[in-house]
């Protein structure tokens, strides 16, 4: 069987490992007589795996003793709300608080919008009327003077512009906010300093495995703080207390995700894949930016390595375009509706050999229709 190559933004392109050992132990996990979905969730042979795909995260990420890691359900987009019920309560819980959000695209667009359920938004700084090609700098942003938490989204899917500095938020005269980042889209695709931050959130689906699992990175002292409307199996400090099984929990999602992780460290860790990323995304960008027929937009100090938007010079080439491409076993190249174009997502399972065979089908589109 021929394996195309996935550009999907997600649900993503898993390594062809990770598959393989799944449908090889999809109706007996290790000797059980049964496969992962088939588990009770407080089996020892599930406990098992949870233990061990916590530890390999933690290991990857150098997640400090002083934070959780929970594994949740819901995806990015509620944790949107969850957030706010989670960091808006404790000792000023019936207080109007105020969160800090810095726009960079439509996820973080969106994350505000929901927090305005919950609390007063302050935007700190958006770059939508540079039509997201930036990322504004931190002597842009207007923070609150007391926030409760500050927001970023570290990777924006869509636009394709990420963060490759963390805010400084102490320097920036907000001590005690929390900084919290969306990390859904680039998570594992380099080393993070998870220390710089409060909180860390984002669906599986990008870099880590099948939709239905969303990971929650949360430092201690911010448990206990929920509002007393957040839902208990929404309440972090309930959900880390059980040890992400008060409900139960997307125990297959979970599985998946744990053989990712094992994968990473096969592959040297984090800062192997940072490498081969980059490799990648500086093959693609450079075939873009030597080109007359097709653009980029976003500026290249922010240019995202999981997530490259580009368009063609004529619009009426487009589904020719992915036409061509289909054709050669080059999958989900087109861009969102809200933006058009394409976009190539380039997360850690695919390969450089995927890459080249897409600059490869850029040449030969330009050769043939420039």
């Amino acid at each position: 069987m021929t394996r195309a190559f996935n550009f999907s933004a997600g649900p993503a392109a898993l390594p062809a490992e990770v598959l393989s050992q799944a449908a090889e132990e999809m109706l007996d996990w290790h000797g059980a007589g049964m496969g992962v979905m088939e588990m009770s969730h407080r089996g020892r042979e599930f406990m098992s795996i949870l233990a061990q795909a916590q530890a390999d995260l933690r290991e990857l990420l150098a997640v400090p003793d002083n934070y959780r890691i929970l594994f949740m359900q819901g995806g990015a987009l509620a944790e949107n709300a969850i957030i706010p019920m989670n960091l808006l309560g404790g000792e000023r819980a019936g207080e109007r608080r105020t969160a800090d959000y810095v726009v960079t695209g439509s996820w973080s667009v969106k994350s505000q919008k929901e927090a305005r359920k919950y609390c007063d938004v302050n935007i700190a700084a958006s770059t939508e009327a540079d039509k997201f090609t930036r990322l504004p700098k931190i002597d842009e942003w207007q923070l609150s003077k007391d926030p409760a938490y500050v927001h970023i989204c570290t990777n924006e899917t869509i636009h394709g512009v990420e963060y490759f500095w963390t805010p400084d938020l102490a320097a920036a005269g907000v001590p005690n906010a929390p900084l919290v980042a969306d990390v859904s889209s680039h998570i594992l695709s380099r080393p993070m300093d998870v220390s710089k931050f409060g909180v860390m959130y984002g669906g599986a689906q990008k870099n880590i495995g099948p939709s239905g699992l969303t990971l929650v990175i949360v430092r201690d002292d911010l448990l206990g703080r929920s509002l007393p409307v957040t839902p208990s199996a929404f309440d972090w400090k309930i959900v880390a207390e059980n040890d992400s099984m008060f409900n139960t929990p997307p125990t297959y999602a979970i599985y998946i995700a744990g053989l990712v992780f094992q994968w990473l460290k096969r592959q040297g860790g984090l800062a192997a894949m940072e490498a081969q990323n980059k490799a990648k995304a500086e093959l693609l960008y450079g075939y873009l930016d030597g080109s007359d027929f097709y653009r980029t937009s976003v500026a290249k100090d922010c240019r995202s390595r999981m997530n490259v938007p580009f368009f063609l010079h004529d619009d009426a080439l487009n589904e020719t375009f992915l036409a061509g491409a289909r054709e050669r076993g080059l999958l989900q190249l087109k861009g969102h509706k809200s933006v058009g174009g394409m976009r190539a997502s380039i997360y850690n399972a695919m390969p450089l050999a995927g890459v080249e065979a897409l600059v490869d089908y850029l040449r030969e589109f330009e050769r043939s229709h420039g």
